[in-house]
C-alpha cells in the first residue's frame, strides 16, 4: 500500500503531513513520490486563496479517470472552509480535519486491511511524533489556530481558535532533532509570536521559548513565522540580537499600507505605528533582513492606496514578499465587501509590488560582494550546488565532491542578481 502526498499552502501544512505521515508509515503504509503508484492520494488543501482550491478540482478530474482504471482511494485534510468541504464531499472518498489524525486508521479501514490499533495514537494531533521529509531541515509547529480573525482570512474557520503546544514538548522535540543533526529549525504556526497567551502561565511565552531553545548546544539555525505585528513585544525585540542560533531575518506582514484598508481588514495597526516598528527593530538589529506579506487588490483599494502599499514596501525595504491578488473566501467578512478590483489591476499591482523589491533586493545584494557568508547546503542541480544564507538569501557554489546536502559552509560571495548570490 503505497501513499503520495499533494500539499498546498503554508509550512503548517507541510508540517500536518509529516504527521500524517507518520501515521500511514505506522499502519503499512509506504510512501512514494510518483502519483502513479499510489494507492492512496492524501491532498493537504489550502483554503486561503480560491487559486488553490481551483487547482485541486483541476486534479480530483484526473483522479477518477484513474479510479475507472483501478483501485484509488483520495483523502483531503489540511485548512478547508466548511463550503469548501461541502463541495468536495463528492469529490474525495475522506475528509478529515487534521486534529482528528488519531481517527484515520478507524476510518482506513473500509478501504484498506490495516494492522494498527487507532487507540495508539495521540489524540492531540500535534503530541504525534511526526516523520520529517528532510534529513537536515524540519518544521516544528508551537501553536495551531488563530485568534486575530482578519476579514480575508480563512485560517480561524478552518484551524479554530489558537491552540498553543505544551512548552517542554516543543524543547524535547527541538533537542532530539538537533541531537540527530538537524541544521535548521522553523517554528510554525498560524501567529507564533502571540505563543503561551492561552496557557495561562506568564513564563510559558514566545520570548522565553526562543531563549530557552537558544541555550540548547549544538551546530544549528532557528527561524520563526508567521508574526502578527501587534505582537511583537519588546521583550522579544531586545532579546533578538542576544541570541546565538536565531539569525537577524525576521518576516513581518504589512498586508496593504493604507490605513483605511488595514482597517478594513481587521488588522490593528497603522501605516505609521507599522513602520515605527520597523525602525525600533532595525535600530536594535541594523543587519535586519525583513520578508513581508502583502495583499493586492482587497475590495475598494484604490489605485492611491495601493501607492501607500509601494510607499511602505520601499521604506521598509524588504528583501522578500509573498503576495497575494485578493481573492474573497466564503465565510469571511470581506466576502461580504464587492470585490470590484479586476483581475487585470491585481495583477499590474502585483507585478509593481515585485518591481520595486527587484531593485531593493538587488542593491542589497550587491552589497554582499566579498563578503564570507556561512551558507546550508540545501539543494544539487547539474553541476551546481545551492544553499541559504542565515538571511535567507539563495547562493550558487561549483559542486565540489568534499560537499554535500546538509552542510554547513563558507562562501565567499564573488557576484549578485536580485535573485541569487554566487561565489566559492
Amino acid at each position: 500500500m503505497k501513499y503520495y502526498f499533494w500539499i498546498l499552502g503554508c509550512a503548517m501544512n507541510y508540517s500536518d503531513a509529516e504527521r500524517i505521515s507518520a501515521v500511514l508509515n505506522s499502519l503499512g503504509f509506504t510512501k512514494t513520490d510518483k502519483e502513479q503508484e499510489a494507492d492512496l492520494v492524501c491532498v493537504i488543501a489550502c483554503s486561503v486563496r480560491q487559486h488553490a482550491i481551483d487547482r485541486i478540482f483541476g486534479k480530483v478530474k484526473e483522479w477518477n479517470e484513474i479510479k475507472q482504471k483501478r483501485p484509488l482511494v483520495t483523502l483531503l485534510s489540511g485548512c478547508v472552509l466548511e463550503q469548501d468541504q461541502k463541495k468536495m464531499k463528492k469529490a474525495f472518498d475522506l475528509i478529515f480535519e487534521i486534529k482528528e489524525l488519531d481517527s484515520l486508521p478507524l476510518r482506513l479501514l473500509d478501504y484498506f486491511p490495516l494492522h494498527q490499533s487507532h487507540k495508539e495514537i495521540p489524540s492531540q494531533y500535534l503530541s504525534i511524533s511526526p516523520d520529517y521529509r528532510s534529513s537536515f531541515r524540519a518544521f516544528v509547529p508551537i501553536s495551531t489556530g488563530c485568534d486575530n480573525y482578519c476579514s480575508y482570512c480563512a485560517v480561524p474557520y478552518t484551524r479554530g481558535r489558537e491552540i498553543s503546544r505544551p512548552f517542554n514538548e516543543i524543547i524535547e522535540e527541538i533537542e532530539t532533532l538537533i541531537a540527530k543533526g538537524y541544521k535548521e529549525i522553523t517554528l510554525v504556526g498560524q501567529n507564533v509570536n502571540s505563543y503561551g497567551n492561552d496557557l495561562n502561565d506568564p513564563n510559558n511565552n514566545f520570548t522565553n521559548l526562543i531563549k530557552k531553545i537558544d541555550t540548547i548546544s549544538g551546530e544549528y539555525r532557528v527561524y520563526f513565522y508567521s508574526n502578527h505585528p501587534k505582537d511583537i513585544s519588546d521583550e522579544l525585540i531586545e532579546a533578538l540580537p542576544s541570541l546565538t542560533h536565531f539569525p537577524h531575518y525576521l518576516h513581518l506582514p504589512l498586508q496593504s499600507g493604507n490605513n483605511e484598508i488595514l482597517k478594513a481588514m481587521n488588522r490593528h495597526y497603522t501605516q505609521n505605528q507599522y513602520l515605527a516598528l520597523v525602525k525600533k527593530i532595525r535600530t536594535k538589529i541594523p543587519e535586519l533582513l525583513l520578508t513581508t506579506d502583502i495583499i493586492v487588490g482587497f475590495p475598494g483599494e484604490t489605485k492611491e492606496q495601493f501607492l501607500d502599499t509601494l510607499r511602505v514596501v520601499e521604506k521598509a525595504r524588504f528583501e522578500m514578499a509573498f503576495i497575494a491578488q485578493y481573492s474573497p473566501r466564503p465565510g469571511t467578512r470581506s466576502a461580504k465587501m464587492e470585490d470590484n478590483v479586476s483581475k487585470e489591476e491585481k495583477k499590474k499591482r502585483n507585478l509593481e509590488v515585485n518591481k520595486a523589491l527587484t531593485k531593493i533586493v538587488l542593491e542589497e545584494n550587491q552589497k554582499l560582494i566579498g563578503t564570507i557568508q556561512e551558507v546550508l547546503v540545501d539543494e544539487e542541480k547539474k553541476d551546481k550546488l545551492y544553499g541559504r544564507t542565515k538571511s535567507y538569501k539563495v547562493v550558487e557554489i561549483k559542486k565540489s565532491p568534499t560537499l554535500k546536502i546538509g552542510d554547513f559552509i563558507k562562501v565567499k560571495i564573488e557576484s549578485a542578481t536580485a535573485w541569487k548570490l554566487a561565489g566559492k
